[in-house]
């Protein structure tokens, strides 16, 4: 596995053609320090830290098991329209002072259009002139012209998780299909945006699924990679999902950056279920986080993972 790591540092990269059941049968410790290898050489002792805020909260049309803004099923989710653009601005810059990078709107919702999008332009360009932060943005499926307008805006990377495979995707959602979430990724590539999108681990899929979904975002070219650890929401369809071990987290964590060895691999929702902020997490090949409050799935402050990143050796 050393001699692996050694030869991906050097640029020769894992895919279909090969035989990968070795990273699902390797010794974990082995496999997770191999991963780490890999991430200092090509990505050295950098950390980044990204918080979002939740511009337009439930009622989304679409059905993914997984989601409690669904409007498909019953959940205690909060409800709301979209915030006025001060408040937005105004918690970018909070974000900022307590030491983000990155800010994202997230809006529910199959995509935002017409009025809407022009409100998220506005606090875009809000957000650029006024703060320091690299703004992304996170609103579903847009089209080629709206990715532009984001850009032009401000926006320099857009959110838009595959959440599993291809093979494991119907059984996860039915209101749109795999295919759609790929050709919005190439869209907001085409649009010169860089792209973060990754999944959900724990929904029910394979190992299998697993790779795939990592060689897929490798084939991308996605730059980061959000690994989000499955919140079982009281009301959805996966409420009863029981949680991955720790073990299959780590191993998780240490194939994806084995196989998008210089990305962003970025830890999300349920990382809290780990001691310090999944502070093991950021020795299998993670480096980078969504932090702060403004998901109750995420559960880690700013200034606790700044520490956290500092005990690393990380630099911030």
């Amino acid at each position: 596995m050393e001699a692996l790591a050694e030869r991906i540092i050097r640029g020769e990269r894992l895919d279909r053609r090969d035989d990968l059941s070795m990273l699902v049968e390797l010794n974990l410790e082995t496999l997770c320090r191999a991963a780490d290898q890999v991430r200092r050489a090509l990505c050295g002792d950098r950390g980044e830290l990204c918080t979002i805020v939740n511009g337009r909260s439930g009622r989304c049309s679409e059905d993914c098991r997984f989601c409690a803004q669904s409007c498909h099923y019953h959940t205690q989710a909060e409800e709301y329209p979209f915030l006025p653009v001060q408040e937005i601005v105004e918690e970018g810059k909070r974000n900022e002072a307590a030491g983000v990078h990155r800010y994202s709107i997230v809006t529910a919702g199959r995509g935002i259009h017409g009025r809407e999008l022009d409100h998220a332009l506005e606090a875009y360009r809000r957000l650029r002139e006024e703060t320091g932060l690299g703004l992304c943005a996170s609103h579903g499926l847009q089209t080629r012209e709206e990715f532009q307008a984001m850009k032009e805006a401000g926006v320099t990377r857009y959110h838009a998780n595959l959440e599993t495979s291809r093979r494991n995707f119907p059984n996860i959602c039915t209101t749109h299909t795999y295919e759609d979430k790929l050709e919005n990724i190439r869209r907001a590539k085409e649009a010169g945006l860089e792209v973060c999108s990754g999944g959900i681990l724990g929904m029910g899929e394979t190992w299998e699924d697993r790779i795939d979904m990592a060689l897929d975002l490798w084939e991308l070219g996605v730059v980061s990679i959000p690994l989000n650890l499955l919140t079982p929401i009281p009301g959805t369809p996966l409420a009863q999902q029981p949680l991955l071990k720790d073990d299959e987290v780590c191993r998780s964590v240490a194939i994806f950056r084995l196989l998008n060895p210089t990305a962003w691999i970025r830890m999300a929702a349920g990382r809290r279920r780990f001691a310090d902020g999944g502070k093991l997490l950021f020795r299998c090949g993670a480096n980078a986080a969504i932090t702060g409050d403004m998901l109750t799935t995420t559960g880690t402050g700013i200034a606790e993972d700044r520490t956290m990143f500092a005990q690393l050796g990380y630099q911030i």
